[in-house]
């Protein structure tokens, strides 16, 4: 991965290179410093966005689902149900 392409993978994932540099627990500095003076991204990063990009679409599906039942039991709330 370059440079470009983990600049590119960063928007996707709504994330600033601090952010990632936080999550990655990688230094600031050092995460600046890939694509400058031919230093090459690792080749650890891109396996970690897209481990990353996969949790996220998962917490989203998470909190559908927690949604559905919270509104489920809401609409339940005070009413019998007849199972035929």
């Amino acid at each position: 991965m370059d440079y470009k392409e983990f600049k590119k993978k960063l928007i996707d994932n709504d994330l600033t290179l601090k952010e990632f540099s936080n999550l990655s627990n990688t230094s600031y500095s050092t995460c600046l410093k890939w694509g400058k003076e031919n230093r090459p991204v690792p080749n650890w990063v891109q396996p970690f966005l897209s481990f990353y990009s996969e949790n996220v679409e998962l917490k989203k599906e998470v909190e559908k689902s927690r949604n559905f039942k919270e509104e489920f039991y809401e609409m339940m709330n005070g009413q019998t149900i007849t199972v035929k």
